[in-house]
């Protein structure tokens, strides 16, 4: 299901105003007791925040950032999509890969177009 509007604002007041979002999806940590965050992959940063224990919908708080120089791939397909970043495990739904995708190749310099440009 796509990151709807309201998450993108939530998201948006979580990181510096004068910032700018280029990416947004959400994604699970792998044998967490609290697993749902959010990456929101924006001009200067890549930042996760945490839903929660009671919400998968909302992020509620900023646990990591990371300068937007580094890479958050490679996907591994075989199973259920999963990478790690910074030393941690994530999955992520089929339909994100193609966004993380999308953040590693602009950080390559190869400026993609948004794979899902409605969300």
């Amino acid at each position: 299901m796509p990151v709807s509007s309201g998450v993108r604002k939530r998201i948006k007041e979580l990181l510096d105003p004068d910032d700018e979002i280029h990416y947004v999806f959400p994604a699970d940590i792998v044998g967490s007791f609290d697993p749902c965050v959010f990456f929101a992959v924006s001009r200067k940063t890549i930042t996760i925040m945490t839903t929660g224990r009671w919400s998968r919908k909302a992020p509620k708080r900023v646990v990591s950032v990371t300068l937007r120089n580094h890479r958050i791939g490679p996907v591994e397909t075989a199973t259920t999509p999963w990478f790690e970043f910074n030393g941690v495990a994530y999955e992520v739904d089929d339909e994100y890969v193609a966004v993380v995708h999308a953040a590693d190749a602009e950080i390559l310099r190869a400026k993609p177009e948004d794979p899902l440009p409605d969300l």
